[in-house]
């Protein structure tokens, strides 16, 4: 059974992401080390009390669609009700709305143990964060007035509709088109896929924001519209009035997460008898800006996806431990007990386990520094406001693709380490597996994160800004060397030797966009990403083990500069003389 790391959460927070040097200095207003703590704890609580045990009920009966209405797992509804009961739905809300304000670190630290705890059951919330985001940034009074402070209580919940059948990662392609009608509202015909808790029972409304053209929209993405479509238009009163004209017309069935109903919506189709055709929808922000405004939705989700991906490998690990501590198998030199050993003394089992734990480590800290920077960009000025909106422009590519990649890493391992019963249903390995597959690819696929982050994110700063951070980095590597704690062996070379990898690939591929040769510039993007997210990682870990002082985070920094970080070389190789082989076996894939 999971159980919330709330110590090693709070440590990373505190002293590998930046959180209590923003505490100390003031930067964060008057949120305390006492209140973060106590938040923590009571958060780990929920997660391993009573989130984690309804996983499994969640996993096995899944949600169910009849007559266009969703059925969630039993317990689930009355799951959401204390959950915001707690008032966990407003962490990082606005305290205009009702929200309590706190920095995004603390909501992200939440969202780990939430998704440890059932993947399925968080990902719903986690829209509806977004969507405050997006609403309360971008929305007219009006909407505001009518829509937040219920989405910011949970009393409704939102989605965010962007996919369409012809349209997957390409938004430029989507066909859903809006009419106004002359009163301020629009009507929205078309259909929406993948659309993740766009019809459920927790709540009695759901706010939809979608993606729709006008009709004199100009082509691809810059003719794209944002529009608030809610299941039932509220009343003057704020309760849900008259039905619209918006539905799902089925659920997928899915490798994992099967507690979440990912659904097809059908907008504007007269699905109910004296229906007017046409979802009535209000415009947010600005005609044709529609994706400006969803990509603060957007940027969030992929943070929040990371953490998903954190949280699956937190729990494939915990899983997996317990299970090597109780399993025996073999003889090993290190067990002096009777009979078979318990196969956490096999070293084969040593290394798989040290990986997950380590691999788990390192992505937390990256997306916790990457919430870090959204903090200090919010609650500061000028030059430093813009310098920490870069940062967390820069790693939230990395946020995102790393740490959903490692989840499946970490799960998979997971099974291993279970042998055949990790195979087994009834153990619970292979659900974490299924469940953390998605996570590489929605909220754009990891592929999707890499060019971002070598096409848009690399130019930032005029190109150097991303050095600027490599630089940080350094003086961490050079703080390991002259500590001369013997624990750290070879670290702070090899670190050193993962930074100037870094280096090399970094200026490579700003050279080749420069050049114009942006293929060969993305032939190398998603080893590149994970080239970055490996130094940095093992960065963020001897940052751990310096600060901490003790042996066992120091041993683990240890283990993955010298047995993972290595990875870094050959990654280089590929990103600088990858390409035209990339290219030239590419021409046997193509046929017509």
């Amino acid at each position: 059974m999971y159980r919330a790391p709330v110590e090693d959460i709070a440590f990373t927070l505190k002293h590998v992401a930046g959180l209590k040097a923003a505490l100390d200095t003031g930067a964060l207003g008057d949120l305390t080390e006492d209140l973060v703590d106590a938040i923590l704890s009571e958060a780990g609580r929920f997660a391993t009390e009573e989130i984690a045990p309804l996983a499994k009920i969640g996993d096995e009966q899944g949600a169910v669609l009849k007559d266009a209405a969703v059925t969630m797992p039993a317990g689930w509804k009355e799951l959401y009700k204390r959950w915001t009961e707690g008032g966990w739905n407003g962490l990082s809300a606005p305290e205009e709305y009702g929200g309590q304000g706190l920095p995004m670190m603390l909501g992200v630290a939440a969202l780990e143990m939430w998704n440890s705890g059932s993947m399925a059951f968080a990902v719903g919330p986690t829209l509806t964060i977004g969507a405050v985001e997006a609403i309360e940034k971008h929305a007219s009074d009006e909407l505001k007035r009518t829509y937040l402070e219920k989405l910011v209580s949970g009393e409704w919940m939102g989605t965010m509709n962007l996919t369409e059948p012809q349209a997957g990662s390409d938004l430029a392609a989507l066909r859903t088109r809006a009419e106004p009608t002359g009163d301020g509202s629009y009507r929205i015909f078309g259909q929406k896929i993948f659309i993740t808790y766009g019809e459920h029972d927790f709540t009695d409304n759901i706010v939809h924001l979608v993606l729709a053209r006008l009709p004199d929209a100009p082509a691809g993405t810059h003719g794209i519209s944002l529009f608030l479509v809610p299941k039932f238009i509220p009343n003057e009163d704020g309760s849900p009035g008259a039905r619209n004209d918006v539905f799902c017309a089925s659920i997928e069935h899915k490798l994992g997460i099967h507690g979440s109903p990912t659904c097809t919506m059908i907008y504007g189709d007269g699905f109910a008898e004296g229906m007017e055709p046409g979802a009535v929808g209000w415009l947010v922000g600005e005609e044709n800006r529609g994706l400006a405004c969803m990509f603060t939705m957007m940027n969030n989700a992929r943070l929040a996806i990371g953490m998903q991906g954190v949280a699956v490998a937190e729990a494939a690990f915990q899983k997996a431990l317990a299970y090597a501590n109780e399993r025996r198998q073999g003889r090993a030199s290190g067990w002096s007990g009777e009979g078979m050993a318990p196969i956490v003394h096999h070293p084969d089992v040593q290394r798989n386990l040290l990986t997950m734990k380590t691999l788990t480590q390192a992505a937390r800290a990256i997306s916790y520094a990457c919430a870090h920077a959204t903090d200090i960009a919010r609650n500061s000025q000028g030059a430093e406001s813009a310098h920490w909106q870069d940062r967390a422009n820069l790693l939230t590519p990395i946020a995102k693709a790393f740490s959903t990649d490692i989840g499946v890493e970490v799960a998979s391992l997971g099974v291993q380490v279970h042998g055949g019963m990790g195979f087994i249903e009834e153990t619970g390995a292979a659900a974490l597996y299924r469940d953390a597959r998605i996570a590489p690819i929605y909220e754009g696929t990891n592929g999707i994160q890499a060019i971002d982050l070598v096409v848009r994110k690399l130019p930032l700063g005029g190109g150097e800004h991303v050095f600027g951070y490599i630089a940080e980095l350094d003086e961490i590597a050079n703080a390991v060397a002259v500590s001369n704690r013997s624990g750290f062996g070879r670290t702070a070379l090899l670190l050193e030797q993962a930074l100037d990898c870094l280096t090399n690939a970094t200026r490579h591929l700003q050279s080749r966009l420069a050049d114009g040769r942006t293929d060969a510039a993305l032939a190398g993007a998603t080893p590149y990403l994970r080239l970055f997210a490996l130094t940095a990682g093992a960065a963020y870990l001897a940052r751990g083990a310096l600060a901490d002082g003790g042996e066992e985070r120091t041993a683990l920094c240890r283990f993955f500069a010298e047995n993972l970080l290595g990875e870094t070389r050959a990654l280089k190789d590929r990103v600088i003389g990858g390409a035209e082989s990339l290219a030239t076996a590419a021409k046997t894939l193509v046929h017509g």
